[in-house]
């Protein structure tokens, strides 16, 4: 069994190059730009994990980890055209450096590029991975929408912000790690399971991810910290507190939001801190962890052949970057 880094290492030694032609530059580089910035590569690299819990890595799995990778950066692209995010992975964001109209496309050949490597598996195992890969696209995109329709709701309640993260983050973690399992042959499952373990996962990185955002060090997190406070955006934290802080505290945090003064993150991590957020925050991503690994261990393989996935659990929860 591979680690989680060495399977990353093939992985990157096949992703590292020009995915794109040289010409119209002005199209191609801002696509490829974005792929330079580097990143974790957690989604591809799970694809390879999921083949592998269950039989030797194909070279399938690589078709299929390129273009979860690709799409991944699709969507990142536009979501940070949405959110105007000035940066991402510590460097100016595409449409930041390039143009919005650029990004865009740079985006939609992305995508393209995506379908382009599925293209290139078997039609044994295209046939199976390709509806899921369809649908996950396809939710990722709903999450993004339901994420800018709670920008126009006054409240949103915890339930609704968890469906928008499952569908948003969590299921491309998910479908990764059963893609790579339809490709190992596992059965159905064992495959379910997996997806399990994946939603759960993600929902407790996206709990780190907004915990870090509010708390992170920006040299080791690569964005904006406080970005979601200076965006108003309804994160795990903000929701959690408009629901159990004292009613000045709540008053205080919408006139925040309303005003946007220059210290404003300070003032609302302050609030935070006295309202017992931040120690909510880190154990309500205990909760998904261990639902997470509840569905790792129910899978029908020697507990040894896991270990990497539960190494991987811990890093993503634990990670401050």
């Amino acid at each position: 069994m591979y680690t989680f880094e060495q399977l990353l290492k093939q992985f990157e030694e096949q992703f590292n190059v020009r995915h794109f032609p040289q010409q119209p530059s002005t199209l191609y580089d801002p696509a490829q730009y974005i792929l330079k910035l580097g990143g974790k590569r957690i989604r591809p690299v799970c694809v390879l994990m999921g083949n592998e819990l269950f039989d030797e890595i194909k070279p399938d799995s690589f078709h299929a980890a390129v273009a979860i990778e690709l799409f991944h950066n699709f969507s990142l692209i536009h979501d940070d055209i949405m959110d105007k995010a000035p940066l991402r992975r510590g460097m100016e964001t595409v449409h930041a450096r390039y143009g919005e109209s650029t990004a865009l496309l740079a985006g939609d050949v992305m995508l393209v590029k995506g379908y382009a490597s599925l293209s290139e598996m078997k039609t044994e195992y295209l046939q199976k991975v390709l509806p899921l890969y369809n649908k996950t696209a396809s939710e990722v995109c709903e999450g993004q929408q339901l994420d800018m329709d709670f920008e126009q709701k006054e409240t949103v309640s915890l339930e609704e912000y968890l469906h928008m993260i499952t569908l948003k983050t969590s299921v491309l973690l998910a479908g990764s790690l059963k893609i790579g399992s339809i490709i190992g042959g596992a059965t159905a499952g064992n495959q379910d399971h997996l997806y399990e373990f994946g939603k759960n996962l993600g929902i407790a990185f996206q709990i780190q991810d907004d915990y870090l955002d509010a708390y992170g060090d920006p040299a080791k997190f690569g964005k904006q910290v406080g970005g979601d406070i200076l965006a108003n955006k309804k994160t795990f934290l903000m929701i959690h507190a408009m629901q159990s802080a004292s009613a000045t505290q709540k008053q205080q945090l919408l006139d925040l939001m309303q005003h946007n003064p220059a210290d404003k993150v300070e003032k609302v991590l302050s609030i935070f801190k006295s309202a017992g957020i931040d120690e909510w925050a880190l154990q309500l991503k205990n909760e998904y962890l261990e639902k997470a690994m509840s569905h790792l261990e129910e899978i029908a393989v020697m507990s040894k052949r896991k270990e990497p996935l539960r190494e991987l659990a811990q890093f993503l929860v634990k990670r401050d970057f």
